[in-house]
């Protein structure tokens, strides 16, 4: 899946479900309850044990019916392992140069984390395809709403904090895409192996994200 293809998936879907799984074979599980739910973008962070392993295996059964991407990057050589696992998008929580360059320079799409103007800007400069603004639970919506005035070119997409009561206010402050953690796919449901909450967690976030886009 090429870069722009996997960007204009990613803004199609509108929600990415950010997956800390308590073990591999848990979040492979996790993934399938998700995309029974109607969620079709998936990261799975390097926090994740094995997550590379997960990454490969997701990849191998679900092919392109799903955007699947790696998190949490925060060296220079996961870029490569991430993509060489079948990430389609690669997204880090902060912007450190080195690790910044690593990710722009290796032609798939990019998410890069900022929570500053100066951040923000640089994120974007530096050849971010969409500024991760994070935590969004410390700003709000209200935040991404001020970025844009100096920033109306950034695409911006936030996660934590992100819930199903407040997508729509997201997507009002002009968010290309939101990020959803435990929200949506907390690891304590998977460790309960009750999957059908994930589900049903996973259809009212892609209903709140539909309602959002046609309410702003």
């Amino acid at each position: 899946m090429d870069k722009q293809t996997v960007l204009s998936k990613i803004k199609e879907l509108g929600l990415v479900s950010v997956i800390r799984g308590p073990s591999a074979e848990l979040t492979v599980k996790m993934v399938e309850a998700l995309v029974e739910g109607g969620v079709r973008g998936i990261e799975i962070t390097y926090s994740t044990p094995n997550a590379e392993d997960v990454v490969s295996q997701l990849a191998r059964y679900f092919g392109e019916s799903i955007v699947l991407g790696m998190g949490t990057l925060t060296r220079p050589a996961q870029v490569k392992s991430a993509l060489a696992a079948g990430a389609n998008f690669l997204v880090s929580p902060v912007c450190e140069p080195l690790l910044v360059k690593a990710m722009t320079s290796s032609g798939a799409a990019s998410m890069i984390g900022a929570l500053t103007p100066t951040e923000v800007f640089f994120a974007f400069e530096s050849g971010a395809d969409v500024v991760k603004v994070f935590p969004g639970s410390l700003t709000g919506p209200s935040y991404i709403k001020a970025l844009h005035g100096p920033f109306p070119q950034i695409p911006m997409m936030p996660t934590g904090g992100v819930s199903v009561d407040n997508v729509k206010d997201w997507f009002a402050a002009g968010v290309v895409a939101v990020g959803a953690g435990s929200e949506l796919c907390p690891p304590k449901l998977a460790q309960e192996g009750n999957f059908k909450e994930i589900t049903t967690r996973a259809k009212n976030f892609v209903q709140a994200v539909r309602d959002a886009r046609v309410a702003s």
